[in-house]
């Protein structure tokens, strides 16, 4: 487990400076996008959540409003399939409380309804959170084959899985869900 430790401090201080570099490269579309959101539907443009991170530490995850009233919106349909939703999450990763790559952070009451509390799950809150990880590139949604993929990154961390994660996340933005997985 030291070398995975070891090798999370070696991306990890990778992720802030270019999470960082990224804001900066497109925070006037970002303007331009949460102006129009502000547009169409009003106030709040940003959707916050607490979520628990790694060590089980509790922190806010940033994203834009893609609902209302609990209907996905017509641009949050857009919004979701480009992952233009997500890139607020870089605040997150500059700040320290996500990576590019993890396992997903999840809300306190996802890891109760996953029964994901006991000490046989603690891996899983040993890495930093990720915008994207194995479990989002599989068709399958279940609490078995999430916990299946987020154990085996946790336990298999690298920078080679890290860019294998990112190249297949890149396809299915660029190609869509559907088609890529």
């Amino acid at each position: 487990m030291a070398q995975s430790t070891k090798s999370e401090a070696g991306l990890f201080k990778m992720n802030r400076p270019i999470a960082l570099l990224l804001l900066l490269m497109i925070s006037p579309f970002m303007v331009f996008v949460m102006f129009l959101c502000f547009l169409i539907d009003g106030r709040p443009v940003f959707f916050n959540q607490i979520r628990v991170g790694k060590g089980r530490q509790p922190f806010i995850v940033h994203k834009l409003r893609t609902m209302k009233n609990g209907h996905i919106t017509w641009y949050g349909r857009i919004l979701r399939k480009t992952g233009i939703d997500e890139v607020p999450q870089l605040w997150n990763i500059i700040k320290g409380e996500m990576s590019f790559i993890g396992p997903r952070p999840l809300t306190e009451s996802d890891v109760n309804r996953l029964a994901w509390n006991s000490d046989y799950y603690n891996i899983r809150w040993d890495v930093t959170p990720g915008i994207t990880g194995l479990a989002q590139l599989t068709v399958l949604c279940h609490k078995k084959v999430t916990w299946f993929c987020d154990r085996y990154y946790v336990l298999n961390k690298s920078v080679k899985l890290d860019c294998w994660i990112l190249i297949q996340t890149l396809k299915i933005v660029l190609m869509g869900k559907g088609d890529r997985r």
